[in-house]
């Protein structure tokens, strides 16, 4: 027996009797042990845990927006090829078994709270030694476990945290790195400029592994190079090596073509909204091509074509209501909010928008309101229920300073800190031809998405 087997195997700590119970373990280290950037932790977890992650073949996609996206494309495209794929992705909208899922179902509770009582002893360990785990660590970790030595899968889609050189996903060594873009989200942490925050997510990049980006400024593009080539892996760009062009939109179908340097595809075709999809479908077919060259993936045209149109990504661009119309949002940052605002431009038909949105307090309020407050008519400023959530009225003076700037005097801003009171009133001004946004963090969304979908099961009395 190895010292990892015998440590877990002789813990003496009570193990959790409910799924509930673990997951209320994992998520009071969110404020407790926050952030900490670093792998010393989860190089220790692995190693007492026998280095499971070495068993799993992974694609790593790392990014500010569209992360979640890529994954979901990924997930279906591989699975519609009749291999089995793990996701883990962050955060959850409603659950937090969404975070683990295999071929798109959530792990287990029961699958749940056999891989945290076996790991806990291990965290605690850890966390003696060496600091506690964060919530995210531990997730990482509990995901790697399942994988590992519970579901088996044929690839493993695996989503960054934050940013990249120290985020507790970057234990592994994949088999293609993915880059969607560099925007400014998470400065306190990953830098105050594009070029720094670049850097952060470029050091997913590994020794001969190859890598696929869609990121676009010159000054990024130069980072992301440089650290391609330091570490002799072929870069696969956006714009160089693979390119994509918009045929068509309608809401809920997009369809465009795809160049790549190893083939094209005519008339692809999704059913996820605004243009920024089309970007991350086609970081996604690359991606496939790559795994397709390199590791013999076969993936069936016509399954992957099907696999493209019937991939969603809950809480982007989705509408939750016809009546009134209500879509949701998770854009959170500069860069998100010009993505909302160019489908709400280029894909929606409305006579008035009346826009909610709640905030955490270390997000760009600033430059996420230059692309909104333009095109609203109603903006009702809420809060999550969260511990770094933005105060409503500061958001609300912060718009109303902005507004006067752009001489907008005909939007109506209203302060209801009482999200489920904001969506309340956000709904009942939406007449037969407006259109109402919830946005902001996904913290919100979730909740959002959530209470709307409890609503509308209970009417239909299920």
């Amino acid at each position: 027996m190895s010292e990892a087997e015998e440590h877990v195997t002789g813990a003496a700590d009570t193990p959790f009797q409910t799924a509930r119970e673990a997951v209320d373990w994992i998520v009071r280290f969110i404020p407790l042990a926050g952030i900490k950037p670093g792998l010393e932790r989860m190089e220790k977890l692995m190693e007492y845990l026998d280095d499971p992650h070495r068993r799993l073949k992974f694609i790593h996609v790392a990014g500010t927006n569209g992360k979640g996206s890529v994954c979901a494309f990924l997930t279906e495209a591989i699975r519609s090829g009749g291999y089995d794929v793990g996701t883990f992705t962050s955060p959850y909208i409603e659950s937090y078994n969404e975070r683990i899922r295999l071929n798109g179902v959530n792990i287990s509770d029961e699958d749940l709270l056999r891989v945290v009582n076996k790991v806990k002893p291990v965290i605690d360990r850890v966390a003696e030694e060496h600091g506690q785990p964060s919530m995210f660590e531990i997730s990482t970790v509990i995901a790697i476990e399942y994988f590992a030595r519970v579901a088996y899968p044929d690839f493993v889609v695996w989503e960054t945290g934050m940013g990249g050189r120290l985020d507790s996903t970057n234990i592994v060594t994949p088999l293609v790195s993915v880059i969607t873009n560099i925007g400014h989200d998470h400065m306190d942490f990953l830098g105050e400029t594009l070029p720094e925050i670049a850097a952060e997510k470029a050091a997913i990049i590994k020794a001969g592994v190859p890598v696929v980006s869609a990121v676009e400024q010159p000054e990024v593009i130069e980072v992301v190079a440089e650290a391609a080539k330091a570490r002799k892996s072929t870069l696969y760009l956006l714009g160089r090596d693979f390119h994509y062009k918009t045929a068509a939109v309608e809401e809920n179908k997009q369809t465009f073509t795809f160049h790549g340097v190893f083939r094209g595809i005519p008339d692809a075709v999704i059913s996820m909204n605004g243009p920024h999809q089309v970007k991350n479908a086609a970081t996604a077919l690359m991606t496939l091509e790559v795994l397709r060259q390199y590791y013999a993936l076969i993936i069936d045209d016509e399954d992957l074509l099907n696999a493209l149109q019937r991939t969603q990504w809950p809480g982007r661009l989705e509408l939750l209501s016809e009546s009134p119309r209500l879509l949701i949002d998770g854009a959170h940052n500069p860069e998100g909010a010009q993505m909302l605002a160019a489908a709400l431009k280029e894909t929606y038909r409305y006579r008035k928008l009346h826009f909610m949105m709640g905030m955490l307090s270390n997000k760009n309020h600033t430059g996420y309101f230059r692309h909104i407050l333009p095109l609203v008519d109603t903006l009702i400023l809420t809060e999550p229920e969260w511990h770094k959530k933005a105060q409503a009225s500061d958001l609300a003076a912060l718009a109303r300073t902005l507004l006067d700037e752009l001489g907008r005097t005909d939007v109506e801003v209203i302060v209801e800190p009482d999200w489920k009171a904001a969506l309340d009133l956000t709904q009942r001004l939406a007449e037969e031809d407006d259109l109402a946004v919830v946005s902001g963090t996904l913290y919100l969304i979730g909740d959002v998405r959530s209470w709307v979908k409890h609503q509308s099961d209970s009417e239909k009395g299920w």
